[in-house]
């Protein structure tokens, strides 16, 4: 499957840090900004995690909800929420589900290894449920601030 600006964003459904069922389409009439990263804890992502935490009331104030996806489980998604204050959601795709939906689950390679893994990717989802903005291959630096712009540079 493979995500298209200007078509309706692939829905799923995955458990939150809450414990509950979470779908894209529970947020129907909210902009989303769907971020997709590798690994709790790790020194990018959790600087990608800090900066959306720092920037959550801007997005609040556009009307647009962040939600993070790894694979991580739920365990993992909960001690990185309390250790860095994370005010948004984090859903676990362990299954890789959500991922291979908008084609960010990719074969990696690391220090001569090849692995399957996530490719940092970010999704801006309007409040029909259509895909506006994608972000493949993102550089954490800058990347929350240039996400937070095009939202108000477009709604």
């Amino acid at each position: 499957m493979t995500t298209v600006i200007g078509e309706k964003a692939p829905d799923f459904t995955l458990t939150s840090t809450n414990g509950e069922k979470v779908a894209l389409a529970d947020f129907k009439g909210k902009h989303v900004v769907l971020y997709f990263y590798p690994k709790d804890m790790t020194p990018g992502c959790t600087t990608e995690a800090c900066d959306f935490r720092d920037q959550h009331e801007k997005f609040e104030e556009l009307d647009a909800v962040v939600i993070g996806v790894s694979p991580d489980p739920i365990e993992s998604h909960a001690k990185f929420i309390d250790k860095h204050g994370l005010p948004f959601l984090l859903l676990a795709d362990e299954d890789h589900e959500a991922a291979e939906l908008y084609a960010v689950w990719k074969l990696k390679k690391n220090f001569g290894k090849e692995y399957m893994g996530i490719e940092r990717s970010t999704f801006l989802i309007n409040k029909e449920g259509v895909l506006v903005k994608e972000w493949r291959k993102v550089k954490v630096e800058g990347h929350v601030e240039a996400a937070l712009q095009f939202l108000k540079d477009h709604i």
